[in-house]
C-alpha cells in the first residue's frame, strides 16, 4: 500500500521531459513575436524619417522660392504706377521746350492746368485722392497748420488757406495738408478789460 503510494508521487520521465519542451516553445515564440513587432516598427521609424527628411527638403525649396518672389514684387511693385507717370514727364518736358521757344505765359499756364490734372487722374488712378481741406474745420488728424489768420466772418478753427495740398492713399492719410487756420477776433471790451487789469495797483494784505 505504502509501496504504491510511493511509486504514485515519483515523476514518470515523460512528465519530466514535457514541461520544459512547452516552456521553451512558448519563449521562442514571444521572441519571434517582438522581432516581428520590432522589424514592423522599425520599418515604419525609417518610413517617417524619410518622410519627414522630404517634408524639410520641400519646405526650405518653398522658403527660397517665397524670398525669391517677394523680393521680385518688391523690386517691380511701382512699375505700374511708373507707367502711368511717364506721361506726365512726357507733358513736362514739352512744356519746357515750348517756354524756351518763346510762347507767351498765357499759353504755359494753359500747359501746366493740362499736366497737373492729368497728373491727378495719374494718382486717383493709384487711389491717392487729395484731402478738400479749403473752408472746413482744421482737423489735426488731416492738417497741420502753420499759422493763424484773424477771422473777418466770426468763425474760429477753420481752414482759410492751403499752402501745401495733403493727400490720402486709400483712405489712409499719406499726407497732412498744411494750412493756414482762422480765430475769432478779440473784442474791444476784452482789450480794455485786460488793459485795466494790467493798470490797476497790485494790492496786498498787511
Amino acid at each position: 500500500m505504502d509501496q504504491e503510494s510511493e511509486e504514485a508521487k515519483v515523476p514518470t520521465s515523460d512528465n519530466t521531459q514535457e514541461s520544459p519542451v512547452v516552456s521553451t516553445t512558448e519563449l521562442e515564440s514571444t521572441i519571434n513575436n517582438l522581432q516581428a513587432g520590432l522589424k514592423e516598427k522599425t520599418t515604419e521609424i525609417e518610413s517617417l524619417n524619410d518622410r519627414l527628411l522630404r517634408l524639410q527638403a520641400e519646405f526650405e525649396n518653398y522658403k527660397k522660392r517665397a524670398a525669391r518672389e517677394r523680393s521680385e514684387f518688391v523690386r517691380f511693385a511701382n512699375e505700374g504706377l511708373l507707367l502711368d507717370l511717364l506721361p506726365v514727364v512726357d507733358s513736362l518736358e514739352h512744356a519746357a521746350v515750348t517756354t524756351r521757344s518763346g510762347i507767351d505765359a498765357q499759353g504755359v499756364a494753359e500747359g501746366l492746368d493740362v499736366i497737373c490734372r492729368l497728373f491727378q487722374a495719374t494718382l486717383e488712378k493709384a487711389a491717392v485722392k487729395f484731402i478738400e481741406a479749403l473752408g472746413h474745420e482744421f482737423d489735426p488728424n488731416f492738417h497741420q497748420a502753420v499759422a493763424q489768420v484773424e477771422s473777418t466772418d466770426g468763425r474760429d478753427n477753420v481752414v482759410v488757406e492751403e499752402v501745401r495740398k495733403g493727400y490720402l492713399l486709400e483712405g489712409r492719410l499719406l499726407r497732412p495738408a498744411m494750412v493756414k487756420v482762422s480765430r475769432s477776433e478779440v473784442l474791444s471790451s476784452e482789450f480794455r478789460a485786460s488793459s485795466v487789469d494790467e493798470n490797476e495797483p497790485e494790492t496786498r494784505n498787511v
